[in-house]
């Protein structure tokens, strides 16, 4: 399990030096949809993490962003590795120079999901976690927020890309949590979310239609923080699925009955 561990925060180092030097240079833009952005740096960087992960464990599936868009993601058997891999979590910040984005990497063994790193290479900070392990920022161990109650929460979340066509529906949930929370935060990486969560930063974190690249790795490092994920209704966090809730655990129930009786009262 080390060398899984040693190996992804090789990688993810590396990537983040060489999105750093992209970021200081002329960024080109391409649209996959009308809000899905992808960069030649996404392309680049997952092809070289690519090719170390498998030359590094030629027998594990690796599943990236670019590689699999526009394609079904078909899950890994019971017992296959595979790693999900984001090369720029938060590429429409890393397109307009807003210097919030993130290298993520996560592995599971099946449904499992066993490690996770995610590096921020512009503020030089690794979040780690191995299962079982606990979970650490630049070599420090970190741990959730003690917030107990969602009035005193700082909660984030995100938009997935198809908010224009439904806007109005993702719009009411927003709604509920500002006049819940004591404040809500949309800054664009679901994984540096997942990692805010894990380090206190943020209390809680909800989002619609998230992929495993987005999650797996920051879902490792909140769990192993003492954190609670889940999706919306607190059962079992599904990777494939459309529902992500993130919390340290002590208002998780809270998020959760607020984001079921939205569900319930919403067509």
């Amino acid at each position: 399990m080390q060398r899984f561990l040693d190996v992804a925060r090789s990688i993810a180092v590396d990537a983040g030096q060489r999105i750093r030097e992209a970021a200081s240079q002329s960024i080109r833009i391409e649209h996959k949809g009308a809000v899905d952005l992808v960069t030649e740096t996404d392309r680049a960087i997952e092809e070289v993490a690519c090719a170390r992960l498998r030359s590094e464990f030629p027998g594990h599936l690796v599943v990236g962003e670019e590689g699999s868009a526009g394609s079904a993601i078909a899950r890994p058997g019971d017992r296959q590795w595979a790693w999900y891999l984001d090369p720029v979590d938060g590429t429409t910040n890393f397109a307009h120079s807003l210097p919030h984005f993130a290298f993520s990497l996560g592995l599971a063994r099946g449904s499992e999901l066993i490690l996770g790193v995610v590096h921020d290479p512009m503020r030089r900070e690794t979040f780690e976690a191995m299962q079982g392990a606990g979970a650490f920022l630049n070599g420090d161990k970190i741990s959730v927020s003690n917030t107990s109650d969602l009035a005193s929460a700082l909660v984030g979340t995100g938009f997935p890309y198809d908010r224009r066509e439904h806007i109005d529906f993702y719009l009411r949930f927003v709604r509920d949590f500002i006049m819940a929370t004591h404040g809500i935060r949309r800054a664009g990486s679901a994984a540096l979310d997942l990692c805010s969560v894990a380090c206190g930063r943020l209390d809680g974190f909800w989002e619609w239609k998230l992929n495993p690249w987005d999650t797996a790795a920051g879902t490792v490092i909140a769990r192993e923080a003492g954190g609670h994920v889940s999706d919306f209704t607190s059962a079992a966090f599904d990777p494939y699925g459309e529902q992500t809730l993130a919390s340290n655990g002590l208002i998780h129930q809270q998020m959760s009955t607020l984001l079921r009786e939205r569900l319930e009262r919403t067509p």
